[in-house]
C-alpha cells in the first residue's frame, strides 16, 4: 500500500508534467499565431512558384549538360569566366543573342546557359540566366520583368559586360548557392580552372 508521502509526491510530479506540457502547447500556439513570425515566413505560393521555376529550368536545360548541344542551338561563350567581387562567380555564360534580342522572357527558353569550368577541362552545367535589354522591355511593359514571382535585377550601363542596360535573373538550378537560388553571384562557383 502506497504511503501518503508517496501519493503526495506522485500527485506533485503529475501536476508538474501537466503544467510543463500546457506551457509548451501555449508557447507553440503563441509562435504559430505571432504576427512577427507570420511576417517572416515565406508564402507557400511563392515557395511553390520558386520550386516550379527551378523545375522548369532543369527540364528546359537538361540537354545542355553537353555544351556542344548548347552551341548547336545558338548559344556561344561570351565574357569569359565571370568571377565575383569577393567570393564566388557567375561562371561561363553561353549566350543566345537571338533570344536576347527578342525583348521577351520565357521560363522554358533561357537566353543564357551557365557552366563552371572543371580542372579536367570539361564544363559542368550549373544554371540558366534570363536577360532582356532594359530599353526594349521598358518600351513595351509598365513594370520590370519577373518570372514566377522572381524579380529581375537591373544592370545599368556602362557595365562590366559592355552591354546596354539590361535586366537579368540567374537561376542556380544545377548547383546550389548558399545565398539563394536567384542571386547573381554563386559562392560555390569558381573560375579557377578557366584557361581562357
Amino acid at each position: 500500500m502506497a504511503t501518503p508521502k508517496y501519493l503526495a509526491f506522485s500527485a506533485i510530479s503529475a501536476l508538474a508534467v501537466t503544467s510543463v506540457c500546457s506551457l509548451q502547447a501555449l508557447a507553440d500556439n503563441q509562435r504559430a499565431t505571432s504576427p512577427s513570425q507570420q511576417h517572416h515566413a515565406p508564402a507557400p505560393e511563392k515557395n511553390t512558384q520558386a520550386g516550379e521555376l527551378v523545375r522548369i529550368v532543369r527540364e528546359s536545360t537538361a540537354r545542355f549538360r553537353d555544351s556542344a548541344v548548347a552551341e548547336a542551338e545558338g548559344y556561344h561563350l561570351m565574357f569569359g569566366c565571370v568571377s565575383g567581387p569577393d567570393a564566388g562567380a557567375m561562371g561561363l555564360h553561353y549566350v543566345n543573342m537571338g533570344l536576347v534580342g527578342d525583348g521577351k522572357v520565357d521560363a522554358t527558353t533561357p537566353e543564357i546557359v551557365i557552366y563552371e569550368p572543371l580542372p579536367n577541362g570539361r564544363l559542368r552545367l550549373i544554371g540558366a540566366d534570363y536577360l532582356v535589354f532594359a530599353d526594349a522591355w521598358n518600351s513595351a511593359n509598365p513594370t520590370p520583368p519577373a518570372l514566377m514571382g522572381q524579380l529581375f535585377h537591373l544592370f545599368e550601363a556602362p557595365n562590366r559586360f559592355g552591354l546596354p542596360a539590361f535586366y537579368t535573373l540567374h537561376v542556380w538550378a544545377w548547383k546550389d548557392s548558399p545565398t539563394g537560388t536567384f542571386v547573381n553571384w554563386n559562392h560555390n562557383v569558381s573560375c579557377d580552372a578557366y584557361g581562357g
